[in-house]
């Protein structure tokens, strides 16, 4: 069953500075990482029991190509986004 899938104000600003940063180091590679987000954000859309728990019914999606992750958990019939971080630091969004 296909879900709904929701940005929690955080995620957006997450996923738009990922996507300034690799704009900013090659032109088309912010692009790139936005269409790398978009294909996960399907994938977790499609069947978000195929991504790992990683606290409780949170869980994460990696990125392919870029060192970057989704996570996210179910809330009724809808995926909440909490956070779309990279390496930097990666328990930022526990708390949300």
């Amino acid at each position: 069953m296909r879900r709904d899938v929701r940005f929690r104000a955080e995620a957006v600003a997450e996923a738009l500075e990922a996507y300034r940063w690799y704009e900013n180091r090659r032109n088309g590679l912010g692009a790139e990482f936005v269409d790398a987000l978009g294909h996960v954000v399907s994938r977790i859309a499609e069947n978000h029991f195929a991504f790992p728990r990683v606290r409780g019914a949170t869980r994460r999606a990696v990125l392919q190509r870029f060192p970057c992750a989704v996570c996210f958990r179910p809330a009724g019939s809808t995926i909440v986004v909490l956070a779309v971080h990279g390496r930097q630091d990666p328990g930022r969004w526990q708390d949300r």
